[in-house]
């Protein structure tokens, strides 16, 4: 029998597979925008530059989020802190995410369709027109110890599927160190309100379309916004 695209892109751990960020279910949701500010997250949580960009766009995320990522750094047990990798994330630069990465399944999957290709993608990169990242809305993190050593989570942060063998799935059979470093990551977090995206352990948000899904919310608090 034919492999189908869930089969392929199945997430390890999931037997029903996850909601995509491409899902109707998702790209459904309206947004209510609150008008809330970007803030700038350093000075107030550990901030790594591999991602920096001279605008500094990348440290800046929607006061409501940061202020919950304050409160689940005070629930990390002692000696594991919160890194910020990556937060907000203007609109060019997502597509070029977006369209980059399926260029790359493209190439890997040649007898993938275009529709096909678009959901593939979406496990890694959001479309544009969701994107929670260009909301300021979503943010990319991992842990360190006090002396700012990164811990063991299983895979780097933005490790594709492909380079990952799928290990960069939330709830993907890893070592037992980084297991229990994505689960303390994971309790803190969620008990401060955030959603994870279940195909990237490092993805978290707060206020977006998935979060409203996630959470049962009416509407996203968060859209778009220029920096």
């Amino acid at each position: 029998m034919p492999e189908s695209l869930h089969d392929r892109f199945a997430v390890p751990g999931l037997a029903e597979g996850p909601v995509l960020i491409s899902d109707p279910r998702v790209t459904a949701i309206g947004v209510r925008e609150c008008g809330e500010k970007l803030s700038d997250v350093r000075g107030r949580l550990r901030v790594d530059g591999r991602l920096a960009d001279p605008a500094g766009a990348y440290a800046h995320l929607r006061e409501g989020l940061l202020a919950r990522l304050e409160e689940a750094q005070e629930r990390l047990p002692a000696g594991f802190n919160l890194v910020v990798v990556e937060g907000y994330r203007p609109p060019a630069l997502q597509t070029k995410y977006f369209e980059d990465y399926k260029d790359e399944l493209r190439t890997t999957f040649p007898l993938l369709s275009d529709a096909e290709l678009h959901v593939a993608a979406s496990r890694y990169v959001s479309p544009i027109e969701v994107a929670p990242h260009t909301a300021g809305a979503a943010v990319d993190l991992t842990l360190c110890d006090g002396d700012g050593v990164e811990l063991d989570m299983g895979t780097a942060v933005n490790a594709t599927p492909e380079q990952s063998g799928g290990a960069c799935y939330t709830a993907a059979p890893v070592g037992a160190e980084a297991r229990r470093n994505r689960d303390v990551l994971r309790a803190a977090l969620e008990a401060s309100g955030l959603v994870n995206y279940p195909t990237e352990w490092w993805h978290w948000s707060y206020g977006d379309r998935y979060w409203a899904m996630t959470r049962h919310a009416p509407a996203a608090v968060y859209g778009p916004v220029e920096l």
